[in-house]
């Protein structure tokens, strides 16, 4: 018999959609704020980062989606189902041979190679961010029965500098610098995890890094004290400007201006 943590909050799907994945069931459409957002993003990397680098061997989860995201009483977010999970050791150029995982979150990279690597599990947490971001699903009807890839509209979207026509109405109408300057990081964030190539995508534990650095930007804009220092910290990071700090980690922060331009294979393709 397993026995589990109960997490009374369902699932960052059910949270975002209001249902629970297979349409079975409805919930009315709740404000989801952005520090709540950016707190479900941090601690979700948080825990891929450990799986990653923090045991004996890798973990790679193989199957990172807002649906395996659970909730808990305080809305802590508890990465789960390792159903297509494989433990890898720690010596460089290794692979798993063996791809699985979900339409709209498959790393074009691992479907088309058939290696499913750390920086797999980096490309999904990317969607994952996006649809953060958004509030649409990884695959979604655009109102004309059509179905589109999240990732491919939100890449298309910044490439045309249009971010604002993407994200989801409640955080599109956020009006103050400061939280301006954090929803631009978080959606340069996720384009860089959705890069073409691997070796393009920062490691898991880079990526919990900035969602921190963002996170404590954020809470200082809603305190609304520290903003015109907080502001410089923000464009620091996202210009490449040198070390941030981040509370307890330590890290040096970058931003790199990932090209968008490639993405090879869209979800549509993969169906």
């Amino acid at each position: 018999m397993l026995v589990y943590e109960f997490v009374p909050n369902g699932t960052l799907f059910e949270l975002l959609h209001g249902g629970a994945g297979d349409g079975s069931r409805r919930r009315t459409r709740t404000p989801v704020s952005l520090g709540l957002r950016l707190k479900i993003a941090a601690q979700s990397a948080e825990a891929l980062a450990y799986l990653h680098s923090s045991a004996s061997r890798a973990i790679l989860h193989g199957d990172v989606k807002s649906l395996n995201i659970l909730l808990d009483d305080g809305l802590d977010a508890k990465v789960a189902d390792f159903g297509a999970s494989a433990l890898r050791s720690m010596g460089e150029g290794e692979f798993i041979e063996f791809v699985q995982g979900t339409l709209g979150y498959l790393d074009p990279e691992s479907f088309v190679n058939r290696h499913l690597t750390d920086k797999s599990d980096v490309y999904s947490f990317g969607v994952v961010l996006v649809e953060l971001a958004t509030r649409k699903k990884a695959v979604y009807d655009d109102g004309s029965g059509s179905k589109r890839s999240l990732s491919t509209v939100f890449l298309a979207a910044l490439r045309r500098g249009e971010l604002w026509s993407v994200l989801d109405r409640d955080l599109a109408a956020v009006d103050d610098k400061a939280a301006v300057d954090v929803l631009q990081g978080l959606a340069q964030l996720a384009a860089q995890c959705l890069s073409p190539t691997g070796d393009e995508r920062p490691a898991m534990k880079e990526v919990a890094e900035r969602l921190q650095v963002l996170r404590r930007a954020e809470m200082q804009v809603a305190a609304g004290a520290g903003r015109d220092s907080d502001d410089g910290q923000v464009d620091q990071w996202m210009h490449g400007g040198g070390s941030v700090g981040c509370g307890h980690l330590d890290t040096t922060a970058s931003y790199t201006t990932t090209e968008t331009e490639r993405l090879p294979l869209s979800a549509d393709l993969a169906r």
